[in-house]
């Protein structure tokens, strides 16, 4: 569904992506794992096309997302959903946030009249808003201002909002890095949703054992560069770049 294929990134004379390649299937969960700076948010704003790489390709469904025009590109990045470290809402309730997704990408309209989704108005909301909303725990909370949540609330609610478009691929940029357990496990629910739902996700993390929990495949980036992509057992019990045990092992300090 999203194949990145020696991509590079720089700020400056810093490389922060290097020949970096990795790719996501639909249903599938990819986990990136790598210490704090070492390109992970890089990497997902490449993946969401909201940056340009200097060298190599981004492909979205098959199509090279830097070699169409804008209004194309612009057509792919709205199949793709992202949800960042800190949430951030707009000033208004909790269902109106929801909804901002659905009708930025023209959808609401056609999703309101489509007879497969049989979505039925309520409250001024669709039934998509309320189903997303039921994924992460929040459902009960349309009404509520953005304002008066917690920080793990207003995290899953940015988490709702990216999933009730139907995004193709989910990129999710350490989501649960401030959150408590409660809240961690709810996020971690919604990506097992996703994947259900045949969505492809990427999430980067610095903590192992979410990616062990969450994840199919484990890329691992050190340095500015991907060392290792490989399915999650095989990543956590039998890497075979010595790189990557030495960060699992915690020998590798960065």
């Amino acid at each position: 569904m999203l194949r990145a294929t020696d991509i590079a990134r720089t700020y400056g004379d810093e490389n922060v992506l290097e020949q970096l390649s990795v790719t996501v299937d639909a249903g599938e969960v990819v986990a990136v794992i790598g210490p704090s700076g070492v390109g992970k948010t890089t990497l997902l704003r490449t993946l969401a096309l909201f940056d340009e790489p200097e060298a190599g390709t981004v492909e979205f469904d098959g199509t090279d997302a830097w070699a169409v025009d804008d209004d194309e590109r612009l057509g792919l990045r709205r199949r793709i959903g992202m949800v960042f470290q800190a949430a951030s809402l707009f000033d208004a309730s909790v269902a109106r946030n929801v909804e901002y997704g659905l009708r930025i990408r023209r959808s609401w309209r056609d999703r309101v009249r489509s007879e497969l989704h049989s979505l039925v108005r309520s409250n001024g909301t669709a039934d998509a808003v309320r189903e997303s909303l039921d994924v992460v725990g929040m459902a009960d909370e349309m009404a509520a201002h953005a304002g008066s949540l917690s920080g793990g609330e207003a995290q899953r609610v940015s988490f709702a909002r990216a999933l009730a478009y139907d995004p193709d691929v989910l990129l999710l940029d350490e989501p649960t890095s401030d959150l408590d357990p409660r809240n961690t496990a709810v996020i971690e629910d919604a990506i097992a949703e996703a994947r259900e739902r045949g969505i492809g996700v990427v999430v980067a993390t610095h903590d192992m054992h979410q990616a062990e929990r969450v994840a199919d495949r484990v890329a691992v980036l050190l340095a500015d560069s991907i060392t290792e992509v490989a399915p999650t057992d095989v990543i956590f019990q039998n890497p075979s770049d010595d790189r990557t045990k030495q960060f699992i092992s915690g020998e590798l300090v960065y």
